[in-house]
């Protein structure tokens, strides 16, 4: 039985240099598996529609898989766990917004989307908003989420792959950020939304069962007493008792009380914003497919949202928030530093199986994600920006007036060649700055992306789908009027300088107080789109409103 006397002292867990061969030899594993993936799948369709929705022949079940899959990132992984096993109480917080959010997806926009929408985020919009500067804002708006999002992953998996090497070098964290782009461009230019989805299937399906191995390990370790498994948690957090209450990281001062409460807004109102999980819907045949897909996906979730709360506790308690804050400061490598106590410990054969089997799941994880977020994001690009907006302009200037024309007959596979250009400039740009976010915590650089999602994208969704009134003027002004205020916000907060983890330590240019502008960003970018559209010279379009309203309740017309 466990004692506290056994495990007073949690020892050293890092690894040592005998032990990285496995755990480099199941990542090469991975990285096989999912490149024969995507070139199987991707001889098997060259059109827009399989490109983009994967052919719309998945079941509810493997979407469901793929949803939660696309969710579940490195944030989930690697950044939850970490933080709560730093910061307890507060970090098991984060873990709550990003389940309630689904609640959200569910019941306004999941149907509704699918009915609505073709491809992106934008296709809703345009159904009733016939304006190419309505396409290019939520278009330039779901590119910039995305990139955001694209960091955290690959900060992530540089953290991961260091610590696999044994070392804390930058250059070896680079050299991890540049492969895993140059992975992602593969899986995407290749494979598209089919390869897509069946890596994120696999990725989800290893996710849980590894998770699944970890839990059971650590209630057996246990004997499935909680209160232990908590007191221990408590004992070697350096923190005592705070550690179980709130407090810990936002509660010293009402700055960080209020900076709690913009991260939370975020990541509740966020998910439905996020243009990877919209334009999942599109791979299903049906609305009520779609929301049977998220059903799944909030199941698929909430259990492992419920094993990461316990995995955080089980690395502070058998690792220690110093040992863990030593492999990285922002406590990435929690879970993979828990598997190898599990295991047996360092030097231990099961210590450093478990280790390294776990560490490739989490490598798997983020190879997965970072291909459904570039896909999102050049699909916006190609589809919404150059498609929807600067062809259509150009296709006007040829014809001299604004009378619809048919399609040029080769303009989906010139969309989809401007696609795979802009999944290879996506992939560049997201290199370049994760490697200068390498010192952020994954869960929380993902929060960024939640608020600019949810400032951006969600106001002029509701509108659209929900306000009669509603205008091409206030749509371009809602996403604009939150996306703007973020990324400001954002610029001159103590995320970008003024503080020892800033993207910029030497220097502090920071005015905003807050990590997260969600608090002040969304209800902005609900006040713009109102503001927009009691201001429009145009009155609304009853007629368009009508037809995007019959066609998202019943889904007569949907693609």
């Amino acid at each position: 039985m466990t004692t506290a006397a056994s495990i007073a002292t949690p020892p050293p867990v890092a690894p040592t240099g005998d032990h990285h061969d496995l755990a480099i030899a199941l990542f090469a594993v991975i990285v096989l598996v999912t490149l024969g993936i995507t070139l199987w799948v991707g001889r098997r369709g060259s059109a827009a529609e399989d490109f983009y929705a994967g052919g719309r022949d998945f079941t509810p079940l493997q979407n469901g898989f793929a949803l939660s899959g696309d969710y579940l990132s490195a944030a989930s992984f690697l950044g939850v766990a970490g933080l709560i096993a730093l910061y307890g109480y507060d970090g098991v917080l984060y873990s709550i917004g990003f389940l309630v959010a689904w609640l959200v997806v569910l019941m306004l926009v999941a149907e509704l989307v699918r009915n609505a929408g073709r491809y992106t985020l934008a296709d809703v919009l345009a159904l009733r908003l016939r304006r190419r500067k309505v396409r290019a804002a939520a278009g330039g708006a779901s590119v910039v989420v995305t990139l955001l999002y694209l960091v955290a992953q690959m900060v992530g998996a540089g953290s991961l792959v260091a610590l696999l090497l044994g070392t804390n070098s930058a250059s070896a964290r680079t050299w991890t950020i540049v492969a895993v782009g140059g992975l992602m461009i593969v899986y995407v230019t290749v494979g598209g939304m089919r390869a897509t989805t069946w890596i994120q299937i696999v990725k989800a399906f290893l996710l849980i069962a590894g998770s699944v191995l970890l839990t059971v390990l650590l209630m057996i370790h246990y004997h499935g007493d909680l209160f232990e498994l908590m007191r221990q948690a408590a004992r070697h957090s350096g923190a005592g008792r705070r550690y179980l209450e709130p407090g810990l990281k936002y509660g010293a001062t009402s700055t960080s009380r209020l900076d709690f409460f913009s991260l939370g807004l975020a990541l509740v109102l966020g998910t439905a914003g996020l243009p990877h999980i919209l334009s999942r819907f599109y791979t299903v045949p049906t609305a009520r497919a779609a929301r049977r897909s998220t059903m799944w996906a909030i199941g698929l979730v909430g259990g492992f949202y419920l094993m990461a709360i316990a995995l955080g506790l089980g690395a502070t308690a058998l690792v220690g928030s110093a040992e863990v804050r030593h492999a990285n400061s922002a406590g990435n490598t929690a879970v993979p530093l828990l598997a190898l106590v599990l295991g047996g410990g360092n030097g231990s054969t099961g210590g450093v199986v478990l280790f390294a089997l776990i560490s490739a799941i989490a490598f798997a994880t983020i190879l997965a994600v970072v291909a459904g977020l570039t896909l999102a994001s050049s699909a916006a690009f190609a589809h919404d920006i150059w498609a929807g907006a600067f062809r259509g302009w150009s296709l006007r200037r040829r014809t001299g007036d604004g009378a619809p024309r048919a399609e040029e007959p080769d303009s989906d596979r010139q969309e989809i060649v401007v696609a795979r250009i802009a999944a290879v400039g996506i992939g560049a740009a997201a290199i370049v700055i994760s490697l200068f976010a390498q010192q952020l915590n994954v869960a929380f650089l993902v929060g960024l992306a939640f608020a600019v999602a949810a400032s951006a994208n969600l106001p002029v969704l509701l509108y659209t789908l929900f306000w009669r009134r509603f205008t091409a003027r206030g749509a371009v002004w809602s996403v604009y009027g939150g996306l703007v205020p973020a990324i400001v916000l954002v610029t001159f907060s103590p995320v970008v300088s003024g503080t020892k983890v800033a993207l910029f330590p030497g220097v502090d240019f920071h005015w905003f107080p807050l990590e997260n502008p969600g608090i002040v960003s969304i209800p902005l970018g609900f006040l713009a789109g109102w503001i927009g559209t009691l201001t429009s010279p145009e009155p609304a379009d009853s007629d368009r409103f009508a037809e995007l309203e019959v066609r998202a309740l019943t889904g007569a017309g949907a693609a």
